[in-house]
Formats: C-alpha cells, structure tokens, sequence
C-alpha cells in the first residue's frame, strides 16, 4: 500500500494507508479509483452486451441458448459453424483493433497533450495505407504481404515524422504539425497509386482504405491479438510516465522520470498497436482520436487511462461495426463508413470546442 499524502504539510506521509487525493479546498476522495473501476465495469458490460446481439442476430438468427452451446462445443453443425467460423472472428477482431486504436490514440494524445493528436490526425496511418496500396497496386501482394506492408508504412511514417518535428525534444503542437503535414503529402501518393492502378486493383485498394471488418476470420484475429497481448502491458507500465510527461520535461524529470526515453518507448509501443491495428481491418478512422476523449469524460482522471481506453475502443469499433451490418442489411457496409459519420460530428464538435475556450 502506498503512503497517504497529508494535503496540510506535502513532502510528510504516513505509512500504511491507501493513497488517497486531495481535493482543492484540502478534503480528501476516494472516489476516483472507485469510478474508474465502475466505468471499467460498464464498459464490459455494454461490450458483452454488443456481442451477444451481434452473434445471435443477422440473416440466420440464433438463440442465445444456443450461441452458449455453440461455443462451448455443442449444439448442431451449422449452428457452429455460423457462430465459430464467421461471427466469433469478426467480432473478435472488432474487440481488438477497437482496444488497440484506442490505446494508440490515448498515448500519442498523452504525448502531444492535444486530443487532436491521435495516429489518424498525425499521419501514421496515412503512411501505413501508403505501404499496403504499394503491395497492392504495385507488387500484387498476398494479404499478408498487404499487412506486413502497412506495418512497415505505419513505422516508417512515425519514424519520420518523430525525427522532423525533434528540435530539442519533441513538444506536441510541432508533432502534431509535422504528421499533418506529412500526411497531406502521403495522401496524395495514395490518391497517384490509385489514379494509376488498373480497375480492379483499384476497387480492392478502395475497399481496403475504407476500412471493415467484413470476411475476417481467425487468421486476422492471431496477429492482432499477439500484438495486444504484447504491447498493452507495456503500455500500462508507460501509462505513469505520460501522465508525469503530461505535467511537462521539467516536471517528469523532477519526479525521476527520463523524459526523453520514456516518449521513445511510447511512439514505439504505440505505433506498434496502431499499425497492427490498420494491417489487420485497413485505416479505421476516428475511433483512436475519439475514444481517449470519451474515457477522460467518463473517468474524469488525468492521463492516458490505457485499460479504460483500451475498452472504449473496443466498445466504440463493435458497435459501430454491428450498426453498419444492420442499419441498411442486408447490405453490409464497411466498418470504417459509421466511424467517419460518427467521427466526423465528434471531431466537429471537438474543434468548436477548442476553438470557445481560446485553444483553437
């Protein structure tokens, strides 16, 4: 157990007692770890929630009871097969690429200290589309080969732009400039690939930059969960370090932590989950800048909030996607269509914000 801080007389403590925070006239709450664990709760609840509907509904509608059995083995074939092979993938898949893209945008927005600053708005996933249509348009690639060339893309561009904006350290107003301004210029690659792929390559290009999760099975979901597996510890463990970073350099050293080193390791990791991410179901938008928002809302806590984000995103990418298979069935619309809608009006609405309170 950590030491209390006695708000009357800071630097003194007194063992033996849960940490506790002060509040501006002097009280004491303990009620901000108890919200975010309740937040942390309903957001589990409302994603089980979103995947129970989507396995038991579409055009072959199954009984919960049913779904239950299924998964645990039993039930008839078809019934397995409808759930195991084409429903648990997708939904999976929709679980963690929401939870990846939302912890990538909770540590670069972390980073920049801007909510403007998510993998979407700065350009690495700009530059991982970049790497996936020059396999697909250039080197007719397999869709591995497709993933590995979003990767690729997505690391470069975050390299690049890293090094660019780095003039004694990184501040996040010129990060966040510089991936802008990088991303303006890959998106018109992007837009020269395609003006010159033939047309049907270019159609499978179109679809892929949309962004859906349509026809994913357990081949997509291995990868993307190695990944969380991988990177979201290591992005809890950053978690402390951004929320010190976020106070400033001077401040975080003051506090032990190597400001420098620590933002290295978290473009690192983060890159990491925001390219699995888009090499797995295409460049998603608007899920990786919206849901770190959502969570400091819903938490009310400083910081990158990595498992809160991780869920929102998760929560945010699943319904989404169950919206998009249902509003105009039985045509089935990519994924990254209701993201754009919903994203769009968030990011609006984001921008007047900041615009009323003097940051715009």
């Amino acid at each position: 157990m950590s030491a209390l801080v006695d708000v009357r007389a800071p630097g003194r403590a007194a063992p033996g007692r849960a940490r506790v925070l002060g509040t501006p006239r002097g009280r004491v709450s303990l009620l901000v770890p108890v919200r975010s664990c309740v937040v942390g709760a309903a957001l589990v609840a409302l994603i089980v929630a979103v995947g129970c509907v989507a396995l038991t509904t579409g055009d072959y509608h199954i009984p919960l009871p049913d779904v239950v059995r299924a998964l645990l083995g039993g039930g008839d074939g078809s019934t397995r097969f409808i759930v195991i092979t084409l429903r648990l993938p997708r939904l999976l898949t929709g679980v963690l690429v929401g939870a990846a893209l939302g912890v990538g945008g909770a540590m670069f927005q972390s980073l920049s200290r801007n909510p403007l600053g998510s993998p979407d708005i700065i350009g690495f996933d700009t530059g991982a589309a970049t790497g996936a249509l020059l396999v697909i348009l250039v080197l007719h690639g397999t869709m591995a080969q497709v993933a590995a060339g979003a990767v690729v893309g997505g690391v470069a561009t975050a390299l690049l732009v890293y090094l660019l904006a780095m003039k004694r350290g990184v501040q996040g107003y010129r990060l966040i400039l510089v991936g802008i301004g990088i991303a303006a210029m890959l998106s018109s690659v992007n837009d020269f690939l395609l003006t010159r792929a033939s047309i049907n390559d270019a159609q499978s290009a179109a679809v892929w930059l949309t962004g859906s999760l349509n026809g994913r099975g357990w081949e997509h979901v291995r990868p993307v969960a190695l990944a969380v597996a991988v990177l979201l510890p290591l992005a809890s463990w950053l978690g402390r370090d951004l929320r010190m970073l976020e106070l400033g350099d001077d401040t975080a050293r003051a506090l032990g932590v190597h400001a420098e080193r620590a933002r290295a390791a978290s473009v690192v990791v983060g890159v990491g989950l925001s390219a699995a991410a888009t090499a797995c179901a295409g460049p998603i938008v608007f899920v990786a800048l919206a849901a770190p928002q959502v969570t400091r809302r819903l938490t009310r806590l400083p910081g990158p909030n990595i498992i809160p984000s991780a869920l929102t995103g998760a929560l945010l990418l699943t319904a989404s996607d169950l919206a998009a298979q249902r509003a105009f069935a039985p045509t089935q619309l990519p994924v990254g269509v209701a993201t754009g809608v919903v994203g769009g009006l968030y990011l609006a609405w984001l921008l007047s914000r900041e615009w009323r309170q003097g940051r715009g």
